[in-house]
């Protein structure tokens, strides 16, 4: 009677094995992208253009050779109302778990823009040049 109810159970878990393999996804989770909605304020954009092509790209570049960014990009906006953002900045990473590493990102941003009074006094000084007004994370489904 003990092995009948053995392999009742063993075929039982057969079919479950089979029926979940069927059920596979059509897809896998891939890259994840961060967009970041900015607001250039009237007569800053050439000044916070600099900024991103100096010190941005620099912390950026930064990250790509620690393997923690896979790419980023600036995007020009056209905004159809004066709510919505001029610049969109994308920055893509390999995954989620990459999101997950401030001490890294914390340790190159000390190498690349100096302490953390120096970054914080320097966050103030970019809000005089532009407006963040929100951001998303958007993951790339693969098909198949």
């Amino acid at each position: 009677m003990k092995k009948f109810l053995v392999l009742i159970g063993l075929v039982l878990t057969g079919f479950v094995m089979t029926a979940t393999a069927q059920e596979a996804k059509s897809y896998k989770e891939g890259q994840v992208t961060v967009l970041t909605y900015v607001k250039v304020k009237p007569g800053k954009f050439d000044e916070y253009m600099k900024w991103l092509a100096t010190t941005g790209k620099a912390f950026r570049e930064a990250e790509i050779k620690a393997g923690i960014l896979l790419s980023y990009h600036v995007y020009s906006a056209n905004p159809r109302t004066p709510r919505e953002p001029d610049l969109i900045l994308s920055s893509t990473y390999p995954n989620m778990a990459a999101l997950d590493k401030d001490d890294d990102e914390d340790a190159l941003a000390g190498k690349t823009m100096g302490n953390r009074a120096t970054r914080n006094k320097a966050a103030e000084d970019r809000e005089a040049l532009r407006e963040i007004q929100g951001s998303e994370i958007i993951r790339e489904l693969v098909l198949k």
